[in-house]
């Protein structure tokens, strides 16, 4: 094979049909591809500004490559994913020699016994798991005030735009700065409540946060049963929807994909239409979008409004989408689903016979205090108290009300009293109400602010409705054309 060094291959930017065009002409392997993407992560991810974004490396990632490359000289390729390395965050099962901790000491010896369904569903479909990324320790559902990016096992991610000085935000932090810093062509994240979108937007990339049981949550650490989901993160909303459809379908061991029936699908590019804001619908709470937002983020945001305006779409100013903008949220929900869904996990899961429970976790963290316990384990330890069988009725009734308040005196009601398409959102805001609901989001670039800090606007719409959130995701990616690697 040639050396990586001598392949011409421009690694920048690179998108999942610039490879595989390449691939066509026998101008590049997938064994190639991945030791550009080792060198890359040499180069930057330990050393220089130190973006810390990829926790570890898969071991066996060239040898699957070059089988790859075997496999598409004897039979031809699987598809667009065939040999197309994709990094994976530390929260996702992977059956192999890479360990999946949540970025948690505790879990820093565990090895999966088997793939995660998405992760099984990536290796059909040809692709190389490259690595895993870091990310917010237990997916930032450990203690309050936690530093976005920061675990016990992995250390810091930084936001490879400012590292040090801009927060790289939400717990797929390690998988957005890895997108944004081209250690691979996309990676997976998940999402409870803004950890795909949130450091989408502020590593300015795309995220795209599915309707919950789109797909399989099977192998995946959990925090919520009501509100987990995985999710793509790409450079392109193009990229984004390739691997979305790549991990679509029914999972026998994870219930809630059973209500996709009829409403996944296996190819999401046949919705990357240009002109599909034209006529399109989009609700914007303007009052509530833009109150917390700086003078630089602001002008971004009217910009992206200005924008969708010149595409032709009709922009509808509401003064509420739900009842939650006004309410002091309580993680009741969270608090009581994580305990039950931890227990569940590592019984399942893992092969750890020291760590088989929230408590014994609990326990290590104090044992082990210097290194795992330098903010607090405060959510482990209320979500301990709690007995585990959700019987609770301060639990039913938050996640009565949260349902209620997101879904039918929310998203569902605005959608339908203004006649929406979709909603709105700046970068950082909103999510929760789409989280809450389980419904569908997609963070896209809409520029950087005058710092030159990535600001991106969310689309957000009810079930299944992804097909129409990529085709306005992508309309407006492609009249702005807003990102812009950054300079490590």
């Amino acid at each position: 094979m040639t050396e990586a060094k001598d392949v011409s291959f421009v690694l920048e930017e690179t998108t999942i049909a610039d490879i595989q065009n390449a691939f066509d002409r026998e101008q590049l392997t997938s064994e190639q591809l991945v030791r550009l993407y080792l060198q890359q992560i040499s180069r930057h991810n330990l050393r220089g500004s130190k973006i810390n974004a990829v926790i570890e490396m898969n071991p066996d990632a060239l040898h699957i490559a070059e089988s790859l490359d075997a496999e598409r000289l004897s039979k031809g390729k699987r598809g667009p994913l065939h040999g197309i390395p994709v990094l994976l965050k530390d929260n996702i099962n992977t059956g192999d020699a890479m360990h999946t901790s949540a970025g948690s000491l505790a879990l820093a010896d565990s090895y999966a016994l088997e793939d995660a369904g998405i992760a099984a569903k990536l290796r059909v479909a040809g692709a190389v798991i490259l690595g895993k990324t870091n990310m917010t320790e237990w997916a930032n559902f450990m203690t309050e005030n936690m530093p976005n990016g920061f675990s016990s096992r992995g250390g810091q991610v930084l936001n490879p735009y400012g590292p040090g000085s801009f927060d790289v935000s939400g717990s797929s932090s390690g998988s957005g700065a890895a997108v944004a810093a081209n250690f691979a062509v996309a990676a997976i994240g998940t999402e409870t409540s803004g950890s795909i979108l949130c450091p989408a937007s502020a590593n300015g990339i795309v995220g795209i946060k599915p309707t919950t049981g789109l797909l399989s949550r099977f192998g995946i650490i959990p925090i919520s049963t009501s509100q987990d989901t995985a999710g793509p993160m790409a450079r392109t909303v193009t990229d984004a929807a390739i691997l979305l459809g790549a991990m679509t379908g029914v999972d026998e061991r994870d219930s809630a994909t059973n209500k996709s029936v009829g409403s996944f699908e296996t190819d999401y590019t046949k919705y990357l239409q240009n002109k599909a804001l034209e006529g399109a619908r989009i609700g914007i709470c303007y009052d509530y979008c833009t109150k917390d937002l700086t003078p630089s983020e602001k002008e971004r945001f009217d910009h992206a409004i200005e924008t969708i305006k010149q595409q032709g779409g009709q922009v509808i100013l509401l003064d509420s989408v739900t009842p939650l903008e006004t309410e002091v949220w309580d993680y009741n929900v969270l608090i009581y689903e994580f305990k039950s869904g931890i227990n569940h996990y590592l019984k399942q899961h893992t092969s750890l016979a020291s760590i088989t429970s929230l408590q014994d976790i609990i326990a290590f963290n104090k044992d082990h205090s210097a290194d795992c316990l330098q903010h607090g384990q405060v959510l482990l330890e209320q979500s301990e108290k709690t007995s585990g069988t959700l019987t609770e009725p301060q639990y039913l009734d938050s996640r009565l009300n949260d349902l209620q308040k997101s879904k039918a005196l929310g998203i569902d009601r605005a959608m339908k009293e203004s006649q929406l398409d979709a909603l709105l959102y700046p970068g950082e805001t909103g999510y929760g109400f789409s989280a809450k609901a389980g419904y569908p989001s997609i963070s896209v670039p809409a520029g950087y602010d005058s710092d030159g800090r990535p600001f991106g606007i969310v689309f957000t719409s009810s079930a299944f409705k992804e097909p129409d959130l990529i085709r306005f995701a992508y309309s407006f990616e492609q009249a702005t054309l807003h990102r812009v690697p950054p300079k490590l």
